[in-house]
């Protein structure tokens, strides 16, 4: 089950993110390396924060699991 959990490197993420975000025609370097910060950052956030709910997601549905097993090894031990 483990090849099903998805984890997104956070730096390429972010740094695929910025690459896609060409400099507008008309707009100032410092505006520009400003918005290009703050998407780089944003985007290294969201990529551990999906992270992070990737693991506790994956960790809950294993403990789901374990004990919809436990259950059944009880149920089979006192039919």
């Amino acid at each position: 089950m483990s090849e099903n959990k998805i984890i997104i490197d956070a730096d390429q993420f972010a740094s695929a993110i910025i690459a896609g975000n060409p400099k507008q025609t008309n707009e100032d370097n410092k505006v520009y390396i400003k918005r290009q910060l703050t998407l780089y950052l944003e985007s290294v956030l969201l990529a551990k924060d999906f992270n992070s709910l990737e693991e506790n997601q994956f960790g809950s549905a294993k403990e789901k699991q374990r004990q919809a097993i436990l259950e059944k090894i009880i149920e089979r031990r006192y039919q």
